[in-house]
């Protein structure tokens, strides 16, 4: 892969369906302020994505954010990234279709009245759910085959991709933009501050941004990992957030007075976009984002359908999950049973999450435990194997590191209780396959004893955002023993705590004869 098919890839995994229903579900949430909230996102993430960088580009390999924290902490805190990373891009792949199908439910067309069964209540139909099969379907094979054939279809679609939100931001901007909506409630926050931090989680804000690791998952297929990794994460990162940010301000400048009435909060569209098109008579500007309602969830599932498939792969091949599952195809080097494995579990969350906002709370949630193990190995591994190549050495690592574990965890507490306890406890249940596969070894038992001091950090920082979740303020749905916005200073105190405990615990486990592999293929 070159860095302009690189680019394409992650600029057509970041810019999916987030693009459609982020902006309304942001203003619903923060009013105007939720401009705010896609610059919070972008800086979260974005000092979370520098520690992958230096990570992936000293390891590049397929999958290789489910394999980073086993190097520096041990096989156990490996899994239970890999897991919650995987779990995270395994909704993914099912959220886009989801997105896909709820604006056909939408469309206002008279032949299309058969689409309006797909949706009910907001949720998904039985009906709409088999529309989702076939959208994942699609999605997988257009990864059964190769890499190339993947990429090709992603480089054409990005294009597309970039082309419709572009255009949507220009036309909107000279056809209905009113600057006085952003003090239509008398207030830039109507709603205060606190909700500008709630929407980054959820609003999907945290969930659209999370693509630029589509690149440190695809590792060792790309041509100079050393330099292109760094290259095409930034590129494509700094594209996405202007775009995004821009894409809200025009939200916000073309939402119809009249929609107003009840505030900020009382804006519900089914398909924000395409809606206001409507109403401000672009029939034609309609048309298309109707038709990008397909094209860009879709470019985003097939991106996805690699990254899921690869992260699966890798806990495969690590012998945590069936080891069948990490074996490619020799002809065309792609995980074909992990990728099948991946479209089956797929469909059975749509089946228990039937709308967009659900699966994406599940996802932000999930991710931002995954990256809180990365601020952890970079520093971990500086003092573990100061000697490796690193072709991009993360500046000033002591101040961005901690501060990127802070922000993580906070935007987990952002989820609000109690979707932060009900992810934990599907992560949890990871655990029984971790178990179950190790315990089969003949020094199981043993390996289970001594990788579990490299992971009562994580467990630790699990329990203290579960009681923060539930303590802390009303405007975050907890019982408001510790008020708004002392429970962030909170929140961040406990968590470096546990991130100190982190750097402490870290021990040369065996799977740091795999990192030492990996690093002497990097020039």
């Amino acid at each position: 892969m070159s860095l302009f098919s690189l680019v394409m890839l992650t600029l057509s995994a970041i810019i999916g369906s987030g693009w459609l229903f982020g902006a309304g579900m942001a203003a619903q949430i923060a009013g105007p302020a939720a401009v705010l909230s896609w610059v919070i996102g972008a800086v979260v993430i974005g000092l979370i994505a520098l520690n992958y960088i230096e990570l992936g580009t000293m390891f590049p390999s397929s999958g290789g954010m489910s394999q980073y924290a086993a190097f520096s902490h041990g096989p156990l805190l490996g899994f239970v990234a890999a897991w919650a990373n995987w779990l995270s891009l395994l909704t993914i792949i099912p959220i886009e279709a989801v997105a896909a199908v709820q604006y056909m439910s939408s469309w206002p067309w008279s032949w299309a009245n058969w689409t309006r069964g797909f949706l009910s209540g907001g949720n998904i139909t039985n009906l709409g759910l088999f529309i989702v099969f076939l959208f994942i379907l699609a999605f997988t094979l257009l990864n059964f085959w190769s890499v190339k054939l993947m990429t090709r279809f992603t480089s054409f679609i990005s294009i597309f991709k970039l082309g419709i939100p572009t255009l949507t931001i220009i036309v909107l901007f000279l056809t209905g933009f009113d600057s006085s909506n952003f003090m239509a409630q008398g207030c830039f926050m109507p709603s205060g501050t606190a909700p500008i931090f709630a929407a980054t989680t959820a609003a999907g804000i945290i969930f659209s941004y999370n693509a630029f690791q589509t690149t440190i998952n695809m590792g060792n297929e790309i041509d100079h990992p050393e330099k292109n990794i760094f290259w095409g994460i930034i590129i494509a990162f700094a594209i996405s957030t202007v775009i995004y940010t821009l894409l809200q301000i025009v939200f916000i400048g073309t939402v119809p007075a009249h929609s107003l009435i009840h505030g900020w909060s009382g804006v519900n569209f089914q398909s924000p976009f395409a809606d206001i098109a409507i109403l401000l008579n672009l029939g034609w500007l309609s048309t298309l984002l109707y038709l990008d309602a397909f094209v860009s969830p879709f470019g985003t599932g097939v991106s996805f359908v690699a990254t899921a498939s690869r992260a699966l792969a890798a806990m495969g091949a690590d012998k945590h999950m069936p080891t069948r599952l990490g074996e490619f195809n020799r002809m065309y080097q792609t995980p074909r049973r992990a990728m099948v494995a991946d479209m089956v579990l797929g469909v059975l969350l749509v089946a228990c999450f039937r709308n967009w906002s659900a699966l994406s709370d599940v996802i932000s949630t999930a991710t931002l435990i995954a990256y809180l193990t990365g601020p952890i190995t970079v520093i971990s591994l500086r003092h573990q194997a100061p000697d490796f190549v690193r072709p991009y050495r993360m500046p000033h690592a002591k101040l961005w590191a901690p501060l990127s574990y802070a922000l993580a965890s906070l935007a987990i507490y952002w989820a609000k209780w109690p979707t932060t306890v009900e992810v934990f406890g599907v992560i949890a249940l990871g655990l029984v396959f971790y178990v179950y596969y190790e315990v089969r070894e003949p020094a199981g038992w043993r390996k289970i004893r001594n990788s579990l001091r490299g992971s009562r950090w994580l467990l630790f920082e699990m329990i203290w955002l579960t009681l923060m979740s539930l303590m802390g303020s009303h405007e975050f749905s907890g019982l408001g023993w510790i008020p708004y916005p002392l429970d962030f200073v909170a929140v961040a105190a406990g968590s470096l705590v546990c991130y100190a405990l982190g750097l402490h615990d870290a021990y040369r486990s065996d799977s740091m004869d795999l990192a030492v592999d990996l690093n002497e293929r990097v020039s």
